[in-house]
């Protein structure tokens, strides 16, 4: 029963810690995205040092979320590992290079076009790798014994692509509206003036994803409608978010529609956690089957707890310090 328990108490924290990363990083990786699209230098300028004070702090959630797993689910990497190595490598890669270009644009001339390629690329790589790894949970892995027996590309098929590139376009939808909060005068106009157009982009992918999941994996059609309930109050309440964004944007509003968009990658998260609940490897293994044993998983809870509200508490600080607006001409850097 201690175990059951503490592995339940584990499934939520690295689930805590996986949303905090894709709500923490989501924007700057969409930034990146958008920044072959930006209107001049002096924006990009802008759309770099609004994230740079905070963006290496965001990446301890990608810690904390990995090796939380690796301690208190050591057999899920039995399976992930092998059947996500690359996706998960060119991952590493992108957010490699992306760090890189936080470091090195502003402070070349010459080349600073080549740090700007690699801010972008690095940030569309790590982005399409996660939504692609994210469609290849979805759709479940060919395991025995947890033990991985499929292809190293299996996990790159037609339903990750599009899952890639709809998070892709999430995160921008993200770096859109985080530079409306944080911007003014034209360049705050050009975040206006694109998030209605990422925002359908969005809803479109969600709907293809919807009608197409049941084909990839039967079994989260059925938990959708075999049983119509309360589990349907996650895709009403991302909707909702979707239509606050909207109308936010219309009205010219500054943080709300950042933060409706915050709602609809948590509601649309909590829709997919309930979709694959309590199944931690697809397609049948769950979180109790994967779990270490009690003793370990204590031994790292004690840890866990103890620096979770330390990162929660310097994170709120470094947010606090540098809010408001970023203007031409002046920044982290």
């Amino acid at each position: 029963m201690v175990g059951i328990d503490l592995a339940l108490i584990w499934a939520v924290i690295i689930g805590f810690g996986v949303i905090m990363y894709v709500l923490m990083d989501g924007f700057d990786l969409g930034l990146g995205i958008l920044y072959p699209f930006a209107p001049d230098e002096d924006a990009r300028d802008v759309m770099m040092n609004s994230v740079a004070p905070v963006w290496d702090g965001n990446e301890t959630w990608l810690v904390l979320g990995g090796a939380g797993l690796l301690g208190a689910f050591p057999l899920v990497y039995a399976v992930f590992l092998p059947a996500l190595y690359i996706g998960v490598f060119l991952m590493l890669a992108g957010l490699i290079f992306r760090g890189v270009a936080f470091e090195f644009r502003f402070k070349s001339r010459r080349n600073r076009h080549w740090w700007n390629r690699a801010f972008c690329w690095g940030s569309a790589v790590a982005a399409f790798s996660q939504g692609a790894v994210v469609g290849a949970y979805i759709q479940g892995f060919a395991v025995e014994d947890f033990v991985y027996v499929g292809g190293a590309l299996d996990w790159l098929t037609p339903f990750t692509v599009l899952t890639g590139l709809g998070l892709m376009a999430g995160y921008a939808l993200l770096g859109a509206t985080w530079l409306i909060m944080k911007s003014e005068g034209y360049i705050q106009e050009w975040a206006y003036r694109i998030t209605p157009t990422l925002l359908a982009v969005v809803l479109a992918v969600f709907l293809i994803i919807s009608l197409w999941t049941p084909f990839v994996n039967p079994d989260v059609w059925e938990r959708w409608f075999g049983h119509i309930g309360v589990i349907w109050i996650f895709p009403a309440l991302a909707l909702g978010c979707a239509v606050v964004v909207y109308r936010s944007v219309r009205q010219r509003r500054e943080g709300l529609p950042f933060v409706a968009t915050l709602g609809i990658y948590i509601f649309t998260y909590l829709g997919l956690v309930v979709s694959k609940w309590p199944v931690i490897v697809p397609p049948d293994y769950t979180i109790w089957d994967a779990s270490s044993s009690p003793e370990s998983q204590l031994f790292l809870l004690i840890g866990v707890l103890f620096v979770i509200p330390i990162v929660l508490a310097y994170t709120a600080w470094t947010y606090w310090v540098f809010r408001g607006k970023v203007k031409v001409g002046e920044g982290y850097h």
